[in-house]
């Protein structure tokens, strides 16, 4: 990767709130990651499908070793690497597949830590690392984001109610502002294989899958500087972390231990609080 080019994306990173890296998997991965997300997603049971009518499937990735894989792709931390990020921890991540005909996905920021006092600050804690496994567009569901929310307020800010509620999942009001198309807002169309990655404060939400096909993402949550965290922060994001099963092969285990988040001290983890407070500042720099 070209410094130049890694100084663009760092930039658009922190200014815009994300950035995309083309052709980071390659086809046999690909194909590996289709065959068992198709798999996992045809398990889920009806109230399942039901539950998560907005997002589609929530199937976390400790269901199958092959994610570890994923976790740990050369490729993936080389970008982070590039980002700066050379030391990145885990701590989750989801098989997201919305159905054929399904819904638009809600606005919503996935930062949970508002309390922290450096929960405006440029450098993100939280980024997701995104893989979709088919092209995407406007037509089959393609991520929607409002660049530079992560930093600044936004009048959709002050309309949105707590991400994730039941009502949202299920997609009960469709008119109400969560599902709303915005002025600001642009569409992120990727390529099968292509990571995009972001930060958690970003707004962003998805279109509708009009298409007769599922579309499906692999999100992945990582702490780009978890080294640098206060203690109470580190103990929070540690305690997040879902760990395999037992059944694991030893390799997957091996491969996934290093990027752990870990903490072993005494502080209290900060609160839980996925409500943000209003910067007062509207101006994009």
């Amino acid at each position: 990767m070209e410094h130049a080019k890694e100084n663009v994306k760092l930039r658009q990173l922190l200014e815009d709130g994300y950035c995309i890296y083309e052709n980071i998997l390659d086809e046999a991965m690909l194909e590996r990651l289709r065959e068992t997300a198709e798999r996992l997603a045809e398990e889920q049971t009806t109230a399942e499908r039901a539950l998560n009518r907005s997002t589609g499937s929530m199937i976390p990735v400790t269901k199958d070793p092959v994610f570890a894989e994923l976790v740990a792709w050369p490729r993936a931390l080389d970008a982070l690497a590039s980002l700066t990020y050379s030391d990145p921890k885990f701590y989750g991540g989801y098989v997201i597949s919305k159905p054929p005909q399904s819904p638009p996905l809600f606005w919503h920021y996935d930062y949970p830590v508002w309390d922290h006092p450096d929960a405006f600050e440029k450098k993100p804690h939280q980024l997701f690392l995104m893989y979709y496994l088919t092209d995407t567009s406007p037509f089959n569901g393609c991520l929607r984001v409002i660049p530079g929310t992560h930093l600044y307020d936004n009048p959709l800010h002050a309309e949105l109610e707590e991400a994730h509620s039941r009502k949202l999942l299920q997609a009960e009001d469709l008119d109400s502002p969560a599902f709303s198309m915005r002025p600001d807002e642009i569409d992120v169309a990727v390529r099968a294989g292509d990571l995009l990655i972001g930060d958690a404060r970003l707004l962003h939400a998805s279109h509708a899958n009009r298409s007769d096909h599922r579309r499906t993402v692999i999100t992945l949550w990582y702490n780009p500087d978890f080294s640098t965290f206060s203690e109470p922060l580190k103990a929070f994001y540690s305690s997040l972390k879902t760990m395999p099963p037992d059944s694991w092969p030893a390799k997957a285990k091996q491969l996934i231990e290093p990027l752990w988040t870990q903490y072993d001290g005494e502080a209290e983890p900060l609160p839980w609080n996925r409500i943000r407070p209003m910067r007062g500042s509207v101006n994009r720099k």
